[in-house]
């Protein structure tokens, strides 16, 4: 064979899949996430686009990003198609290959922090925008492509966002976020989640040397709390289990992640106190749930007080039937491409959790 006609044995790579393998590559894992560098990349993708990019900085070094394509009447209600840029932080001894090299197998899959969550999503929006633009599809709403930080933390991206006249100038009518990989040909479409009640209890008691039966002590009333809470946390996971009908996203998990206390062996502290990370089912009453917690403490003697480091007030779902005319067009258009949707509530929280009403 000659030279001119060697023809190459590998496939050139899909222009999308490249675009998502730099964006992986992009450094933005907590605690020092590098949204210049992702910024830089979506305004590139934005010029590749032909369509404007505006950069708003919400908090000091937290900026949000939006990508615009406008419809044929900018006056309809809007389509958010939402993603967050940064990452959770990586236990590097526990990877096959580094966790930022995006490295793609010979199989095809590819490997790095972010990949599902959500950098993957990200891409997706845009090459879809690619595409109808190539086609010069022109589509009746303005649609807007966000990016936020600190989804991952404590959310203040899209906290912040939603209070801002830009977010209001949007006119929002519907919004997709991220979900879960799907192992299957049936894809998860999430309508609500579960609420996040971050929380400390605090147990004080009588100090004294350890090789005394002192009364009143801390520690004994941290047993009968965290007997409390993960007695309740029994109860679900039972319900769970018995109830072929539900997953995890209906019922609360209540998990006891810290305990701290104690100065010396021979020493009875003054104070214990436990931490729950607590995820709690849209169908649970949040005041009657506060007034279960606060019962515990209670329960378990005097000097016990409940402090919350996170507690989400809000526990709204989104619509699932026919009368919702943007769940009707989305689930319509998932019919006619012949994709079976399981609608779920999603275990975890995400920013859709500040745009639900």
């Amino acid at each position: 064979m000659q030279p001119g006609n060697v023809t190459n044995s590998k496939k050139k790579e899909d222009p999308a899949v490249t675009n998502f393998r730099e964006y992986v590559k992009i450094k933005t894992v907590h605690p020092d996430p590098d949204y210049d560098g992702a910024i830089k990349f979506l305004e590139r993708m934005a010029k590749e686009l032909e369509l404007p990019f505006k950069c708003i900085e919400v908090h000091p070094g937290k900026p949000v990003g939006i990508i615009t394509w406008k419809g044929k009447n900018p006056s309809l209600p809007s389509l958010m198609l939402n993603s967050h840029m940064d990452v959770v932080p990586v236990f590097q001894e526990h990877w096959k290959c580094d966790a930022f090299e995006a490295k793609k197998m010979d199989n095809g899959d590819i490997y790095g922090r972010g990949t599902q969550d959500m950098k993957s999503v990200t891409i997706q929006y845009i090459e879809a925008v690619r595409r109808l633009k190539s086609k010069e599809e022109k589509l009746l709403r303005n649609i807007y492509i966000t990016f936020m930080p600190n989804e991952e933390t404590d959310s203040i991206g899209m906290s912040l966002f939603i209070k801002r006249p830009e977010f209001e100038e949007m006119n929002v009518g519907y919004v997709l976020d991220e979900g879960l990989a799907n192992p299957d040909d049936v894809f998860t479409v999430f309508y609500g989640e579960r609420t996040i009640w971050q929380l400390n209890v605090i147990c004080s008691g009588d100090p004294g040397h350890g090789s005394r039966f002192i009364e009143n002590t801390a520690a004994e009333k941290l047993r009968k709390v965290i007997n409390s809470f993960l007695s309740f946390r029994e109860e679900q996971k039972k319900e769970l289990e018995t109830n072929q009908k539900l997953k995890i996203g209906d019922v609360t998990t209540v998990n006891l992640t810290k305990v701290e206390g104690g100065i010396a062996h021979n020493v009875v502290p003054v104070n214990f106190t436990a931490s729950f990370d607590i995820r709690i089912s849209p169908t649970v009453n949040l005041q009657e749930f506060e007034d279960k917690i606060k019962g515990w403490c209670k329960n378990a003697g005097d000097a016990v007080t409940c402090e919350f480091v996170v507690q989400c007030k809000v526990n709204n779902t989104t619509s699932i039937n026919p009368s919702n005319p943007w769940w009707n067009a989305f689930s319509n258009a998932c019919k006619e491409m012949k994709m079976q949707m399981e609608p779920a509530i999603c275990p975890a929280s995400t920013d859709c959790n500040h745009l639900r009403i």
